[in-house]
């Protein structure tokens, strides 16, 4: 298990590396593979020490998944995002990394440090990575413009 320090004024915080659930890998292969489902939300567990599946589902309107992004703590999500592109329809499956100001210092080291090992092990199928720390980073018109790299329309 890795050991990260941080120093946060006078005080020493100590951040250790997650565990992952197999139920993370087999749902993602449910969005991915299998296409059943339209989001994921992750989250760590109550003892911090393993990323777990909180919510899934195959709801395509954007903003019910936007909405399941709690105001005060830090997520994992996977959303398959769809768009038109002018030529045709185009999916690209996003990677967010969602960690708003106000939430605990403690937790959003945790989600920072093991934000990599995370994404990397849901294999190279990530087409684009959200950061988030407040909802107009998250917004539909945000991330269309950085999935389809400023080309797309809604």
């Amino acid at each position: 298990m890795r050991v990260l320090e941080f120093t946060i004024g006078t005080d020493r915080v100590c951040v250790y590396s997650v565990a992952i659930s197999p139920e993370c890998h087999s749902v993602f292969q449910q969005l991915h593979q299998e296409q059943k489902l339209k989001y994921i939300i992750y989250k760590l567990s109550d003892d911090m020490k393993t990323i777990v599946v909180e919510k899934s589902g195959s709801e395509a309107d954007y903003s019910v998944f936007e909405q399941l992004l709690p105001e005060q703590e830090p997520r994992y999500a996977v959303y398959d995002f769809e768009y038109d592109s002018g030529e045709g329809k185009r999916k690209k499956i996003c990677f967010y990394s969602w960690s708003p100001d106000d939430a605990p210092t403690r937790a959003k080291m945790v989600y920072a440090s093991s934000k990599s090992d995370f994404r990397n092990s849901l294999g190279g199928s990530i087409h684009a990575e959200i950061q988030g720390t407040d909802r107009a980073e998250i917004d539909y018109d945000t991330v269309l413009a950085k999935v389809s790299k400023g080309t797309a329309g809604r």
